[in-house]
C-alpha cells in the first residue's frame, strides 16, 4: 500500500490582494507521477509555488508525509524532501555547468551522486566546464532538474520542463521522468505539452479558476480525451 506523500486540503493562495487559489484539494502518493493540466492562469504554477511556500500568503492544509507545512518557511519545507524546478530554470550564467550543479546544499540523505547524474545526463558531463550562458535550452533544463536530484529531494515539482524545446530533447526528458519514477521518485508536473505528459503520468488533475475540477487515471485517459479538448482548448 502506497503512503501518502502529499495531501492538500482547501488550499487558498494570494499574491498581494490577488486571490489565485480557491480551495485546492489534491493528494499524491509516494512513487506516483501526477500531472496538473489546465489553461494558462488556471492556478497550476501557483499550486506548486504554494506547496513550497513561495506565494504571497496561503491558508488551508498542506501535509508532507503527514506533517503540516502551511506555516513553515520555504527552507524547512525543502528539507522535508521537496525540490522545485521553476519554469524560468534559474541557471547562473557566469558559473560552469558543474558549478551550477554543485551549488544547492544537500537537504537529505539519498541524493544522487554527480556520477549518477552524469550517467543519466551524458550531455551535462560533456558540458561540465561550459558557462551556464553557453548551454542550449535543453541542457539548461536538464541541469535545472539535475541540481534538485543532488539535494536528496524525493518529491519533484517540475514546472513546464518541456516548454520551447526541440522534440528530440523533449523525448530525452520523457526518458528522464520514466527513469526517476523507476527509482521511486514522486513527481508533480505542470505541463502544457499534453503529448509529452500523457504517457508519463499515473493520474491527471484538471485545474480551472484556482481549483481542481476533474481528476482521472492513465487508464481513463482515452475516454476523457473529448472533455479534455474542451477544458484545455487543445
Amino acid at each position: 500500500m502506497s503512503k501518502r506523500f502529499l495531501e492538500i486540503t482547501d488550499l487558498h493562495g494570494w499574491y498581494g490582494e490577488s486571490h489565485v487559489l480557491h480551495g485546492v484539494n489534491l493528494h499524491v502518493d509516494e512513487g506516483e507521477v501526477v500531472t496538473l493540466l489546465g489553461r494558462n492562469g488556471a492556478g497550476r504554477t501557483s499550486t506548486l509555488r504554494a506547496i513550497m511556500g513561495l506565494i504571497g500568503s496561503r491558508k488551508g492544509s498542506i501535509k508532507v508525509m503527514g506533517q503540516e507545512t502551511i506555516d513553515m518557511p520555504t527552507h524547512r519545507i525543502a528539507r522535508l524532501g521537496l525540490g522545485y524546478c521553476p519554469e524560468e530554470r534559474g541557471i547562473f550564467s557566469s558559473l560552469s555547468a558543474e558549478e551550477n550543479l554543485m551549488l544547492p546544499p544537500t537537504l537529505g540523505a539519498g541524493g544522487m551522486s554527480v556520477d549518477d547524474i552524469y550517467a543519466m545526463f551524458p550531455n551535462l558531463q560533456e558540458r561540465a566546464g561550459s558557462q551556464g550562458s553557453r548551454l542550449s535550452g535543453g541542457e539548461q533544463q536538464m541541469l535545472a532538474v539535475a541540481r534538485i536530484l543532488r539535494t536528496g529531494a524525493r518529491l519533484l515539482l517540475l514546472d513546464e520542463i518541456s516548454e520551447g524545446l526541440a522534440p528530440v530533447i523533449v523525448q530525452k526528458l520523457a526518458e528522464m521522468v520514466t527513469m526517476l519514477r523507476k527509482r521511486g521518485y514522486t513527481i508533480i508536473m505542470v505541463e502544457q505539452n499534453f503529448r509529452f505528459a500523457a504517457p508519463l503520468a499515473d493520474r491527471f488533475l484538471v485545474m480551472e479558476h484556482g481549483e481542481v475540477i476533474q481528476q482521472f487515471t492513465q487508464a481513463e485517459l482515452p475516454a476523457r480525451m473529448e472533455r479534455l479538448h474542451e477544458y484545455l482548448g487543445v
